[in-house]
């Protein structure tokens, strides 16, 4: 009999995986899919590397280049190249986010009244956020979506050119059914403890604007941290192409796979996505079936193209592109892959990325890759000046992969760890629970390992 089976290949579940084994415990991976990694995918075509899925960890939040280091990575890491420029696309034309913003959300005067981005009316009520009254006492603990809190702030032009396209359109998601506290918290805390984010905001500390920027990666692609992470674990503890099929008993647990095999275990991780976890509890607690089959998924599509630079007119400094919903160009994002890292592309050629589907539009991976990059071509040309066709494409298609935390999702998830008390020894973790992106995954998974092993002292004991 082994400690734990940790059911899930993605990044938390590696990153329980990883610390169950500094803990000295045993256990399994099995992962039904044929590679560990989740949507972390990284390829080298031609001396382009491009990273299908992820391409950045986020500074802000340390846990994942934390990983990288413990993993003997810390030396590769690299930070993003100069100019650290984002875009958000407004009548056809590329506006640079403001200098000295968070999200968006200014925080000096002067960068903010020179952008074009937004109208003077809109400037005008978005200043006007430093009067607005916070929310009424009683009402703080309520949820409430990002649109309606940007709209009640900020006004109506900051949801539709700043809140959708890049707070709703990093998870992929809808403005009006996401939820504030449960994806941008230090927002309504902002408001709760300084009545305005303008107030709040800028009296941020001072100081030398950081020489990294705010997000780091690896040379490779973020593939290298799923190399290193199963290496480390060791590949037979790592299973892929295995699915489970069942998972009986009430500690210790009897796990049976797709391939015949049963494993003992005296715990269970399901590190699974959220209908994967309802459909795997389904005949052990309905209630927790239920609330997790109730998180929504949105699925998209990364388009890949290489093109030589001189293909290319626009200079393609900085990063990339959001897209709002108004524009209808067919595309989310676009990222400039070549100019946000080094050596991501030979010289003489850029690397350039589209993002398509999400909840704005649910059909897209319907397409086929020729029209995903005929989309993308027709988006791209009049933006950046293209001419000619790319050198070549490759399609990542992401089917139910982007966790929707909608209004009401940490009640949900509250109500599910309720009922996990009831099912003692077995435990979830994973982006469709707490935390989306890799770093909150990370510490999510290792904070899932360190209650395994708790629960496990605590047996023994019994």
């Amino acid at each position: 009999m082994i400690d734990a089976v940790v059911v899930g290949g993605g990044i938390a579940g590696l990153a329980t995986a990883y610390e169950l084994s500094k803990r000295d415990r045993s256990f399994v991976v099995l992962e039904r899919g044929a590679r560990a990694g989740g949507v972390i995918l990284s390829e080298e075509i031609d001396g382009f590397t491009i990273d299908g899925g992820p391409d950045a960890l986020l500074i802000q939040k340390p846990d994942g280049i934390q990983l990288c280091q413990e993993l003997g990575l810390g030396d590769r890491l690299v930070v993003t190249k100069p100019p650290r420029l984002a875009y958000i696309q407004r009548g056809g034309t590329l506006h640079p986010l403001p200098a000295a913003s968070v999200l968006g959300i200014p925080t000096r005067f002067g960068p903010f009244a020179r952008t074009r981005l937004f109208s003077w009316p809109g400037k005008i009520r978005m200043g006007m956020e430093l009067f607005i009254a916070p929310r009424r006492a009683g009402s703080d603990d309520g949820d409430e979506s990002i649109g309606a809190f940007m709209t009640r702030r900020f006004g109506r032009e900051a949801t539709t050119y700043l809140a959708e396209p890049l707070l709703a359109g990093i998870h992929a998601g809808d403005v009006d059914r996401l939820s504030l506290q449960a994806l941008f918290p230090r927002f309504a805390e902002a408001e709760r403890t300084h009545g305005s984010l303008l107030r709040a905001f800028s009296r941020r500390p001072t100081g030398p604007v950081s020489v990294e920027g705010a997000f780091k990666s690896l040379p490779g692609g973020l593939s290298e941290m799923v190399r290193a992470l199963v290496t480390t674990l060791g590949p037979a503890q790592v299973r892929t192409g295995t699915r489970v099929d069942a998972i009986s008993g009430r500690g210790p647990f009897l796990v049976r796979t797709s391939n015949a095999e049963t494993i003992d275990a005296r715990a269970v991780v399901l590190a699974t996505p959220a209908f994967a976890t309802s459909a795997l509890m389904r005949d052990r607690d309905e209630e927790i079936a239920r609330l997790a089959g109730e998180i929504p998924y949105a699925s998209a599509a990364t388009v890949a193209l290489a093109f030589k630079r001189d293909d290319v007119r626009h200079p393609l400094n900085g990063s990339g592109f959001v897209v709002p919903r108004v524009e209808a160009t067919g595309i989310l994002a676009g990222s400039w892959l070549s100019s946000k890292w080094p050596n991501r592309a030979p010289d003489g050629h850029v690397l350039l990325r589209t993002f398509v589907g999400g909840a704005r539009d649910p059909e897209a991976l319907q397409k086929s890759d020729q029209e995903l990059v005929a989309l993308s071509m027709n988006a791209l040309r009049p933006l950046l000046g293209i001419r000619g066709e790319p050198r070549f494409t490759r399609i990542f298609r992401w089917e139910r992969s982007n966790a929707q935390h909608e209004v009401g999702h940490l009640a949900r998830v509250a109500a599910i760890e309720r009922a996990l008390g009831k099912h003692p020894g077995l435990f979830i973790t994973g982006s469709g629970f707490r935390g989306t992106g890799i770093p909150d995954c990370v510490a999510d998974g290792r904070a899932t390992a360190s209650a395994v092993d708790a629960f496990l002292q605590t047996s023994a004991k019994v």
